[in-house]
């Protein structure tokens, strides 16, 4: 019998975990965002800023993923295969997220943490929804 009290602390701790998977983030499938379009501006040769603005976002990883997939198709169209972020800053106003991203571009991967490969970001972003230029 033994057994017994570790399969009921197995099923209770089982129990809390749905019970908190219930509660958590509305799931992708019922996230239906309004994407408003994007400003590209060119700060420098390689430093491009993309200005995106959506209603419905969930927050700032929303309006950060835009601004990476704007800036992957941008990469694309000008012959490069990179991207370094350099930084996004979000607002919102009502309904609105606003967000300005910034990014360094190149044919080559560039030093950092923050890279994207533009080819399969700009891939995943179809697959998730997102447009891009």
């Amino acid at each position: 019998m033994p057994r017994v009290p570790a399969l009921a602390s197995l099923t209770a701790a089982f129990v809390a975990l749905s019970a908190c998977a219930e509660s958590g983030p509305v799931a992708q499938g019922d996230f239906a965002p309004s994407y408003q379009g994007i400003q590209t501006v060119l700060l420098q040769d390689d430093m491009v800023s993309f200005r995106v603005a959506l209603q419905g976002g969930r927050g700032n990883d929303d309006v950060e993923a835009y601004g990476r997939c704007a800036a992957a198709q941008y990469a694309l169209i000008r012959g490069f295969g990179f991207a370094r972020h350099v930084r996004t800053t979000v607002a919102q106003a009502g309904d609105t997220w606003r967000g300005d991203a910034v990014y360094l571009i190149s044919a080559a991967l560039p030093p950092g943490l923050r890279t994207i490969d533009a080819e399969v970001t700009v891939r995943d972003c179809g697959s998730l929804g997102i447009p891009t230029i």
